[in-house]
């Protein structure tokens, strides 16, 4: 006669055997909406944390930084890198009476693309490039920036299509400009707009301030103008990182998904913003 013993068969100290995979009891209903309730609870708040911490993700609205950006660009703003400050924050954070900055290593840097609270225009979100640091003085002659007196370098590059009239696509100039720090990026313009923007007086940004600037010269609303002017450091939410996303905003709103096949700008998705 033939035995087929395990040793897991034995059980010792009165241990009870456990059920199978298969015996245990299923989840009630109410037992898998709580246990989907946490999962959803777990997820906001990872993302939460996220948002207020590290990254906030932004979209382009406008082509006031073109060609750098375009409407339609979904980018990732990072936090930590000018530290944190009320703006940074997320509501009901934002109304809090503190002012300045916390856990800043160092502050933004000339020809960094930045987020900031445009005070004079409702607190809206304005994406622009820092041109001047505290202290500086900032003039536009004839179209060139000029930095402290000097003027900064700027080549010509070609000429693009642009609805610069608004109403027409029309030839828009290209020019590389470099910063005195070497930071190097591409402006354009609307070919016979001189305007105001063009040619402006002497701003002298005060201490603990920015001037920022948009790459498209003449259809950007930055420091040149009165809405914005000089922007406290205090008020920049943080830098631009990348772009997660891009589809094309002229034509296409973001919840038209089937359009989107057509659409998605995917040579611009995960670039660096610089």
């Amino acid at each position: 006669m033939a035995f087929d013993f395990k040793l897991s068969d034995l059980k010792f100290g009165g241990e009870k055997a456990k059920p199978a995979a298969s015996e245990q009891a299923p989840m009630t209903a109410a037992e898998e909406a709580w246990d989907l309730a946490k999962t959803v609870f777990y997820a906001v708040a990872i993302a939460l944390v996220l948002r207020i911490v590290i990254f906030q993700p932004f979209n382009i609205p406008s082509g006031s930084m073109k060609p750098t950006l375009q409407v339609g660009d979904f980018l990732f703003v990072s936090k930590p890198t000018y530290g944190y400050s009320r703006a940074s924050l997320v509501y009901p954070l934002t109304r809090m009476d503190v002012h300045g900055r916390i856990l800043s290593s160092s502050g933004p840097k000339r020809g960094d693309v930045v987020v900031f609270k445009a005070r004079k225009d409702g607190n809206k979100d304005y994406i622009k490039r820092v041109i001047g640091m505290p202290g500086d003085r900032i003039d536009m002659v004839n179209g060139v920036l000029h930095i402290n007196g000097e003027p900064v370098k700027k080549e010509f590059i070609g000429m693009v299509d642009d609805d610069c009239d608004q109403f027409r696509q029309v030839q828009a100039p290209q020019y590389r400009e470099t910063l005195p720090n070497g930071v190097s990026y591409i402006v354009q313009e609307c070919a016979g707009d001189e305007g105001n923007l063009d040619s402006t007086g002497t701003y002298h940004v005060p201490a603990g301030h920015y001037f920022m600037m948009g790459d498209n010269r003449d259809r950007s609303q930055d420091s040149r103008t009165p809405q914005v002017l000089y922007v406290p450091a205090e008020d920049i939410v943080g830098r631009a990182e990348r772009i997660f996303f891009s589809v094309d905003g002229e034509n296409t709103q973001i919840w038209q998904i089937w359009k989107w096949p057509f659409a998605i700008r995917y040579g611009r998705i995960f670039d660096p913003v610089r």
